[in-house]
């Protein structure tokens, strides 16, 4: 089983990930790989694996992800499937935080085995002053990263349930709910829900 959370950049999906994490120790973290910069506040290997251009795309040659994608020009995401490997050894169920495209590819590859939840910004005007407020874009990637978006919206059906996020507070009360339901019908103890 794999539960993904998928969302437009800014709309809180890395927050509701890390509220899951933080309730559910039957879940682990999918450390994603990327080619961009890390930031001051990240940890290589904990927030992602940062690799060069070259390295990832040797990685890719080598089919060592389950999915991967050029999220924005020259930036590339990606899954690992040592990263999978690494969680199922812990016994413990992956929780991915990953783009659209990559969720849905994922999905397609593990069909039946999947729970996708697309968190969505209430609106792409709230998006924009999420994203003004992180003060890590320039305006040019700003606008690219809300007509991404807005594109990345339009996918919202994909996915098995839709999180609109309005108040970060019950957004993350909603996704618990939902992983607490997965579950109990799966028969897995979901202590303290």
């Amino acid at each position: 089983m794999l539960i993904i959370i998928t969302a437009p950049s800014g709309a809180g999906k890395t927050s509701i990930t890390r509220f899951l994490l933080q309730h559910f120790p039957q879940l682990a973290f999918s450390v994603s790989a990327a080619t961009r910069p890390q930031r001051s506040d990240e940890v290589n290997g904990v927030d992602y694996y940062f690799m060069s251009l070259e390295e990832f795309h040797q990685k890719i040659q080598n089919n060592e992800f389950i999915e991967w994608e050029m999220v924005y020009e020259g930036k590339y995401y990606g899954t690992l499937k040592t990263e999978l490997q690494r969680i199922k050894d812990m016994n413990k169920i992956p929780i991915l935080d990953i783009d659209v495209k990559g969720a849905i590819h994922v999905q397609q590859q593990y069909e039946g085995r999947t729970l996708s939840l697309f968190v969505q910004p209430p609106s792409i005007e709230e998006l924009k002053r999420r994203l003004e407020l992180r003060a890590t874009e320039s305006p040019e990637a700003l606008q690219d990263r809300l007509n991404k978006a807005a594109y990345e919206i339009s996918f919202r059906q994909h996915f098995d349930r839709i999180i609109i996020n309005d108040d970060l507070e019950r957004a993350c009360q909603e996704a618990g709910a939902i992983i607490s339901g997965l579950f109990k019908e799966e028969g897995i103890p979901a202590p303290g829900w």
